[in-house]
C-alpha cells in the first residue's frame, strides 16, 4: 500500500460601465479577509519565521530589528502572492479539520489525498487544473517552510500522484487573445475626454506599447523613491518615455517611443494625463471622483487594468461574433503583453528586452500570431 492510513499525522472596485455583468468582469475570485483564527495564525506565523533565538535574551534594539527583519521577509514575495499563499493555507487546514487530521507536521501521505482530492473534485468543489493544483502545492510548501517544517515534493507519495494527475488530467495551456494594434485603437476611440478616459487612455497605451504587467502599470510613481509602495518611475524626453520597473525578474528599463500622432502616442497619453490631473508628484495612475474630473490620490488596484481591458473591448465590438461570457473569458491584461509580442514587426530579440522575458522561448509563448514555418526542416532534410 501507498499509504498507511492508521496514524497519518504521526509522520514529520467596481465596474464602471453597467452593460458588463460584474460576476464576469472580475478577474479573479475575491479575497476574504482574515477572522481572529487566520489573524492568530498569521500572528504565530511571523513569530516563527523571524524571531530571536531561545538562548539570547530580548532587547529593544534586537526586537526592532526582528520587526525590520520581519518587514523585509513579508516584502520577498509579491502582496498578491502573499495572498494567494495564505488562501492555499486557509483551503488546507480547512480540509484537514473535515477529515479530521492536524496539518503540521506535514503528512506527505495527507498531501498526497488532498492533491487527489483536488484533481477529483469533491461535493460543490469543481476538480481543478494542473496547473492550479501545481501552484497550490508550491503554496502549502512554503508555508510548511515557514513554520519549520519541511514539505519534500518529490516525496513518492507526493510526486507520484501528482505525476498521474498531470499525465491524465493536463491539457494544453488557454492562452488569452492578443489585443493587436488595430484592437488598441478601437478600445482608446471608446473612451471619453474626461479624466477618467484620459487616464484609462494613458494606461491602455502605454501598456500596450511597453509590454506592461498589470501590476507594473499601477505600480508606476512620478519621480524614483516617491512612495514606498513603488515598483518604479518614469522619465520623459523629447523621443520617448524610459521606464524603471522592479518586476517579477527584477531591475529593469523599458522605453516606448513617441507615437506617430498624438491620437495613437502613449507618452502624449501620459502627459496629458499628468498635466490634466495636476499630478507632479506620487503614484501615475489614481483613481478619480465620481464625475470623473477630480483626481484622488489613492493608487490605483491593478485589476482596474483587467476590469478596463474587458471593458473596453466590449464597448470597441471586438470578437462580437462571440457570447459576451466568452469574449470576456478571452481577455486580460496579458492580453495587452500578447499584442505588443504578436504586432511588432521587429526582432525577436528586442520584443524579448521589452517584456523582461529570460528566454526567447518565453517570448515565442506570447507570440498569437507569427510565421510559424519560416524555417521548414522538411525541405532541409531532403524532403
Amino acid at each position: 500500500m501507498l499509504w498507511n492510513m492508521r496514524n497519518p499525522t504521526d509522520k514529520g472596485s467596481k465596474i464602471e460601465s453597467s452593460n458588463v455583468p460584474q460576476a464576469e468582469i472580475s478577474s479573479s475570485a475575491p479575497f476574504d479577509g482574515p477572522n481572529d483564527d487566520e489573524r492568530d495564525d498569521r500572528a504565530a506565523l511571523d513569530e516563527a519565521s523571524i524571531a530571536l533565538p531561545s538562548h539570547v535574551a530580548g532587547s529593544g534594539t534586537l526586537d526592532r530589528l526582528v520587526d525590520t527583519a520581519r518587514d523585509y521577509a513579508k516584502a520577498s514575495t509579491a502582496e498578491n502572492t502573499n495572498k494567494a499563499y495564505a488562501a492555499d493555507w486557509k483551503h488546507f487546514t480547512r480540509w484537514c479539520r473535515m477529515k479530521g487530521t492536524e496539518p503540521l507536521p506535514p503528512s506527505h501521505e495527507m498531501m498526497g489525498l488532498y492533491l487527489a482530492d483536488l484533481a477529483s473534485g469533491s461535493g460543490n468543489s469543481p476538480a481543478l487544473s494542473v496547473n492550479t493544483i501545481d501552484r497550490r502545492l508550491s503554496g502549502l510548501a512554503w508555508n510548511c517552510s515557514q513554520r519549520g517544517f519541511a514539505l519534500d515534493r518529490r516525496n513518492r507519495h507526493i510526486a507520484t500522484v501528482l505525476a498521474g494527475i498531470k499525465r491524465k488530467h493536463a491539457r494544453p495551456p488557454v492562452q488569452k487573445e492578443a489585443i493587436l494594434a488595430e484592437d488598441i485603437l478601437a478600445m482608446v476611440a471608446t473612451l471619453p475626454y474626461d479624466l477618467r478616459g484620459m487616464r484609462d487612455r494613458a494606461i491602455l497605451l502605454l501598456g500596450y506599447a511597453g509590454g506592461l504587467r498589470r501590476s507594473e502599470i499601477v505600480c508606476l510613481d512620478v519621480h524614483k523613491d516617491d512612495t514606498p509602495d513603488s515598483g518604479g518611475w518614469i522619465e520623459v524626453f523629447e523621443d520617448g518615455a524610459l521606464l524603471t520597473l522592479n518586476g517579477k525578474t527584477g531591475w529593469r528599463e523599458v522605453e516606448i517611443g513617441r507615437g506617430s500622432s498624438d491620437q495613437t502616442c502613449p507618452v502624449h497619453a501620459l502627459e496629458q494625463w499628468l498635466h490634466f490631473a495636476k499630478i507632479d508628484f506620487g503614484p501615475i495612475f489614481v483613481g478619480t471622483s465620481r464625475d470623473g474630473k477630480r483626481a484622488s490620490e489613492t493608487r490605483l488596484n491593478d485589476k482596474h487594468i483587467a476590469r478596463l481591458i474587458k471593458r473596453a473591448v466590449l464597448d470597441a465590438g471586438i470578437r462580437s461574433e462571440l457570447p459576451v461570457k466568452e469574449r470576456l473569458a478571452l481577455f486580460s491584461g496579458h492580453s495587452l503583453r500578447a499584442g505588443l509580442a504578436s504586432s511588432a514587426a521587429v526582432d525577436e530579440r528586442y520584443v524579448q528586452k521589452q517584456l523582461g522575458h529570460a528566454s526567447a522561448e518565453m517570448t515565442r509563448r506570447y507570440q498569437r500570431r507569427r510565421d510559424r514555418f519560416r524555417v521548414n526542416l522538411t525541405k532541409a532534410a531532403g524532403l
